[in-house]
């Protein structure tokens, strides 16, 4: 059975995925503050990684660039944030459309993205150092069904 990661199209449909996300929220008010003090160049190919290796691709995030702990890290000790969360969901939601995601690849891609924003990304709002070390990044089951 297919991966999402295969039927998202692999990396060449992350990749394009990744740079619709980024692209929406730098024109988000809300979401770009997340931005303000810049950004890695590589921030689009990373996402990427970071996604396909989440919905059942090659290990290259954590192979790479670091692991779950590392990017939860960055997401994390600046207090809630639900209204930024709320829009960066929509901004995704926006992508997927911008990306030519439709069917049950889209949802699998939605249900995925809006789940990471709410719990591992939102898991450690007062600080950073909060974050256990040794995470692996969550794979995320092919009929997305997390129980």
């Amino acid at each position: 059975m297919p991966s999402v990661y295969d039927e998202a199209g692999g990396d060449d449909g992350l990749v394009r995925l990744a740079a619709a996300w980024h692209e929406r929220v730098l024109a988000d008010e809300v979401v770009s503050h997340a931005f303000s003090h810049g950004f890695h160049p590589d921030h689009t190919e990373r996402l990427a990684a970071y996604w396909a290796e989440a919905l059942g691709g090659p290990p290259r995030y954590s192979s790479t660039y670091g692991d779950e702990t590392s990017v939860v890290r960055m997401h994390s000790g600046n207090g809630p944030h639900e209204e930024m969360d709320r829009r960066a969901i929509e901004c995704f939601d926006l992508a997927l459309t911008d990306a030519g995601f439709t069917g049950p690849v889209r949802q699998s891609l939605y249900d995925y993205f809006a789940w990471a924003t709410h719990t591992s990304m939102a898991r450690y709002t007062g600080s950073a150092d909060d974050v256990p070390a040794g995470l692996t990044i969550p794979l995320w089951p092919r009929n997305g069904n997390r129980a």
